[in-house]
């Protein structure tokens, strides 16, 4: 059975919980300083600065890394254009269309329509908000079919008809037609996952072998490996089926790996059955280093190591943070990097995933190189369509 660590911050940026929705992980879906973990699409432009996005530019849309099944969006918005203004959240959106998404679910930032979801099965008319120049908040709860909405701390509606069960949350950019908008205070919280990480100490986590305090390191909320000789990182409980998301950072070079269902010894190699039992690494790499210049397929980044191969590659640079999310459902398993599914395979395709465990710990590689790991949770795994 999985089996969930339960590490409550209790400061910071992240938080995890037990409420009536069950399990659930909070975290700023914004640091106010860049854009990490969202990607442009169709040629918009957003910056950050001093805790403030400013959508810019063009025509298009802002969409996290990650995709959210049932969540808790909260954040607060300025209009700057007088009239007219037009913007949009959009929740379960996915990735294609041009300029904005083709399917998702819009709730409305135009002018007179705030708050309103146009092409749900049934109505959801616009509420009241604050006047232009001023700053509204938005609190949105999606689960299952149901969409709520929370206007400035007043209750505005619950719908239903959600049909879409997945997918990004974003916002929209449409600057020529509705003008320039602020966004603040953006948070998620996502239903059904817990910390792996309180961000502030090493518990849950164990040295393999040693002790973990002889590579490892908390700084700024930062699972750090040190790159100093030292153990790789094991969790205090072993998982079975699960969905684990994560974010990285490497040093230019930098090689790591997340231990999937391993043994106590770490051991992530089996090529027959008459060897010990072993579960397998997903790769966490600069592959864009000149000395990776001759990688096999699986060994790029988020690849699962010794079988398949991530395509397309999509690491970000050395020194910026990357969405890692791995999701083991028996021998299918799942690899997102950066908001696009790399790798989705499973034992008939690589036959010797079947003499890898089903069940073990999860462990962070030190491959003597620093990189820094946060946001770590972990939940049930998801049928991926």
């Amino acid at each position: 059975m999985v089996i969930a660590v339960v590490n409550t911050a209790s400061a910071g940026d992240e938080s995890a919980k037990s409420d009536a929705k069950g399990d659930s992980y909070s975290y700023d879906l914004f640091d106010g300083e860049s854009l990490d973990g969202w990607t442009a699409e169709n040629g918009c432009t957003a910056t950050a600065n001093d805790g403030l996005l400013l959508l810019e530019s063009g025509n298009g849309w802002l969409r996290t890394d990650h995709t959210y099944t049932d969540f808790r969006l909260e954040l607060e918005w300025k209009a700057l254009q007088a009239e007219a203004y037009d913007a949009g959240i959009y929740i379960r959106a996915q990735p294609e269309g041009s300029p904005f998404p083709k399917q998702a679910y819009q709730i409305n930032l135009l002018q007179g329509q705030e708050g309103s979801i146009p092409r749900m099965p049934t109505a959801v008319n616009p509420v009241a908000v604050d006047p232009q120049g001023e700053w509204n908040r938005f609190e949105i709860t999606v689960v299952g079919e149901t969409v709520e909405l929370v206007v400035n701390g007043k209750p505005a509606y619950s719908s239903g008809g959600l049909t879409l069960s997945r997918g990004h949350i974003g916002i929209q950019i449409e600057v020529p037609k509705g003008g320039q908008f602020l966004m603040r205070n953006l948070r998620v919280t996502e239903f059904g996952h817990r910390s792996l990480f309180d961000g502030e100490t090493l518990a849950g986590w164990t040295g393999g072998g040693s002790k973990a305090e002889e590579c490892w390191k908390v700084d700024n909320r930062e699972l750090i490996c040190t790159g100093e000789k030292g153990p790789w990182l094991r969790s205090e409980e072993q998982y079975d089926d699960f969905n684990l998301r994560l974010e990285y950072q490497v040093e230019s070079g930098g090689n790591s790996g997340v231990y999937v269902r391993v043994p106590a010894n770490g051991n992530h190699h089996r090529d027959n059955g008459n060897e010990p039992p072993a579960g397998f690494e997903v790769q966490v790499l600069d592959d864009s280093a000149a000395q990776y210049r001759n990688l096999k397929p699986y060994q790029y980044c988020a690849s699962v190591y010794d079988f398949a191969g991530a395509t397309p590659h999509v690491g970000k640079p050395p020194g910026q943070w990357n969405t890692l999310e791995i999701n083991c459902l028996g021998h299918h398993i799942t690899t997102v990097h950066n908001g696009v599914t790399v790798v989705d395979t499973s034992d008939k395709e690589h036959a010797g995933l079947a003499l890898r465990n089903l069940e073990g710990y999860l462990g962070l590689q030190n491959h003597k190189t620093v990189v820094k790991f946060r946001k770590l949770r972990v939940g049930s795994a998801i049928e991926f369509e």
